[in-house]
């Protein structure tokens, strides 16, 4: 998040009807609930987990273990099996 300077982006009556709520404060104005996207999608970290779990349970389908999938991809059996025997 970067710090924007209301005198550049805003109309000065927009500023004065503001500045009778708040004075020299730092103010958030959140992106609207339509517009939010999800966690990791920035980072292409959501689209990375997907794939990952997608080859998980194909492996899982094809006669992999859960200790052999665990070993592979760095997790515990509790997490393979959350993502073998969830549905999606």
């Amino acid at each position: 998040m970067k710090y924007l300077n209301a005198d550049a982006v805003l109309p000065e009556e927009l500023i004065k009807e503001i500045q009778k709520y708040v004075q020299g404060e730092i103010l958030y104005v959140p992106i609207p609930e339509g517009l939010r996207k999800k966690w990791g999608e920035n980072s292409g970290n959501r689209a990375y987990l997907h794939s990952r779990n997608t080859e998980i349970r194909q492996k899982f389908q094809a006669g992999g273990t859960i200790a052999e999938l665990a070993d592979h991809y760095c997790l515990s059996c509790e997490s393979i099996k959350k993502i073998v025997y969830t549905r999606k």
